[in-house]
């Protein structure tokens, strides 16, 4: 008997399992039960699979019956033409979805030529075998599968132009890359994806080779110049909103230009581009700490009565102002409301991001690198027709990496350029290798790619001959103005006095634990106490000299008094104020603890 299983509970045990799925699989081919359902068998366990239950990946494919696709040459056509639809195929049973349970037990051709009357079913098209994200990567089939996956992962952080809307829409953050272009070297999931009309990349000449060791370890080279006209430079939009909430006791906020006498009021300097409403206007340059929308608040808790029996009320500011560490020009103001009727307020910024050292980029095969270095124009290499590249990535990358692909779009993009037409590098189904020479060569290059380069600082021959070709690149949102962080001086936590965490918060860089042992082993004893205690937080505490407890400071007297023996002497002592935390914490658990003190040796 088998047992028979729906999304993984126990339905029954049957004594034909092969019959039952067979019957199952019919019905489904015939429409009597949804397509969506899947239903496997598992000789070696025993047991029938039935799943209905959401979120499993299905993925069609064409059933075969005695070695034949039912796919027949005459149905395709009625499909081009659309005189037979896509559903229809389905409720015939001539495609059927699948999902990656079900798949284990079939027996898949991957092209038509390939069927053998032991095949169960023939892929729609090989490119099916990959998701959309691998799918758009080129040439796919030429990669190890590590840079492939890297590539899908990439194509997610790229910039691009997300929706052309972006000016009319108040996104908490956005990235619009200014000139982007569609690939000259493409999948059909490109297409089919309607990528073109929303690009997130731009078709860069790169050369394989070093650059004085600046592209060493996946670093690039970018020519300066590119970037001076335009390549990879975008804007970056960040909103900031504001509302007019009301509190019990009829308080509410107020948009207003704050007064010197609120309570938190910064300098003048930071609220000199308002207007009266407390709004800032557009195209004013704003740079971190800046307010952009003046808020006032009412105090958070009752103020104390006045000399003359009134109660004054002193309104606390509650601006909303520009991220520490970011800066730009403010690009829209809304004024509008909320549903409960509070006015609300949003102000966009945008800045522009042009290419700098350490931002990062990388091509649809996982091979991503920052910027090591800007060459001028003049100083890259160029060829003997004079073209110049726009990047310059390092040999070293590819023999390790395998990644064939790479090498392939940077020979089809260059076809491409040649011939204006785009190339195609679906995955198991593109335009080959030996096409791409040949018209290489068709067109007076070298079926290699590789080409004469000359020095530009000295105008000299190199001596090997250099790879290059034409790449789709894309720049992706891991730029340094995002990340660069320091700090010498700035907020602490109330509760242990230590710098605050993050660069949000203008945080300290935390010394590890394995940084203090650097610092051990190398005996720099004054360095960290200096990088733990001096630097982070130190207190120095009145200790009584009796009895070990901490001693408290009488305000009136100027001295210190010990809670426990009174008026006697103490002595200052210089700790960690989160130790001074962990023995009033003790005390609070009723543990006594001595500090028990001694002269300097």
């Amino acid at each position: 008997m088998t047992n028979v299983y729906l999304n993984g509970r126990f339905l029954g045990s049957h004594e034909n399992p092969e019959l039952l799925v067979r019957e199952l699989k019919n019905m489904r081919r015939e429409d009597k039960i949804p397509s969506e359902i899947s239903i496997s068998y598992h000789p070696e366990n025993s047991e029938i699979q039935i799943y209905t239950d959401g979120g499993r990946v299905l993925r069609p494919l064409i059933v075969v019956e005695d070695g034949k696709s039912l796919l027949t040459g005459e149905l395709e056509e009625k499909l081009k033409n659309r005189e037979v639809f896509w559903n229809e195929l389905i409720k015939k049973g001539i495609i059927e979805y699948i999902d990656a349970e079900e798949e284990e037990s079939l027996y898949i051709a991957v092209t038509e030529d390939k069927l053998n009357p032991e095949h169960t079913h023939l892929e729609v098209t090989p490119a099916l075998i990959l998701g959309i994200s691998a799918g758009f990567a080129p040439y796919p089939e030429h990669n190890s599968s590590p840079r492939v996956t890297m590539a899908a992962a990439m194509a997610k952080q790229s910039l691009g132009m997300y929706t052309a809307a972006y000016p009319a829409r108040f996104d908490s953050r956005a990235n619009v890359l200014q000139n982007p272009q569609t690939p000259m070297v493409r999948t059909d999931v490109t297409n089919v994806l309607n990528y073109p009309t929303r690009a997130a990349g731009q078709n860069f000449v790169v050369a394989v080779m070093s650059y004085e060791g600046y592209n060493m370890e996946d670093a690039v080279i970018v020519n300066k110049s590119s970037v001076d006209r335009g390549v990879g430079r975008s804007t970056f939009l960040r909103t900031y909103e504001a509302e007019e909430r009301s509190y019990p006791g009829g308080q509410r906020d107020t948009f207003e230009k704050p007064l010197p006498e609120i309570e938190g009021y910064k300098s003048e300097e930071y609220y000199e581009e308002l207007g009266e409403e407390g709004v800032i206007f557009p195209e004013a340059d704003v740079d971190g700490g800046d307010v952009l929308i003046g808020k006032t608040a009412p105090p958070r808790f009752l103020e104390e009565i006045g000399p003359f029996g009134i109660v004054e009320e002193r309104r606390r500011d509650s601006s909303i102002g520009v991220r520490h560490g970011e800066w730009g020009i403010v690009d829209a103001v809304v004024l509008t409301e909320t549903l409960e009727k509070n006015k609300l307020v949003k102000a966009r910024v945008r800045a522009q991001r042009v290419p700098e050292l350490g931002d990062k980029f990388a091509s649809r095969h996982g091979q991503k690198g920052i910027c090591g270095l800007l060459v001028p124009h003049e100083d890259m290499p160029f060829t003997k027709d004079g073209v110049v590249p726009d990047l310059i990535m390092n040999p070293h990358a590819i023999p390790s990496r395998m990644t064939v692909g790479h090498i392939l779009e940077m020979l089809g993009g260059k076809v491409g350029s040649m011939e204006g037409k785009f190339i195609n590098a679906t995955a198991f189904d593109n335009d080959e290798e030996e096409y791409l020479r040949e018209a290489l060569e068709a067109n007076g290059f070298k079926s290699s790619g590789d080409e004469v380069l000359y020095d530009g600082n000295t105008g000299e021959k190199f001596e090997s001959e250099i790879f290059i070709g034409v790449i789709y690149y894309q720049k992706l949102h891991h730029m340094v103005s995002g990340k660069i962080h320091a700090r010498s001086r700035g907020p602490v936590q109330m509760l242990t006095r230590q710098p605050t965490e993050g660069r949000s918060r203008e945080g300290g860089l935390r010394f590890g634990e394995m940084e203090r042992d650097c610092l051990i082993g190398h005996g720099t004893a004054m360095l960290l106490k200096d990088r733990l205690l001096d630097e982070s937080d130190k207190v120095i505490i009145p200790v009584c000299t009796k009895c070990g407890l901490i001693a408290s400071r009488d305000f009136e007297t100027k001295g210190t008094i010990c809670p426990l023996c009174g008026d006697v002497p103490t002595e200052n002592v210089e700790v960690s104020y989160a130790f001074k935390l962990l023995i009033d914490e003790l005390m609070c658990m009723c543990i006594f603890p001595k500090l028990k003190l001694k002269d300097r040796a």
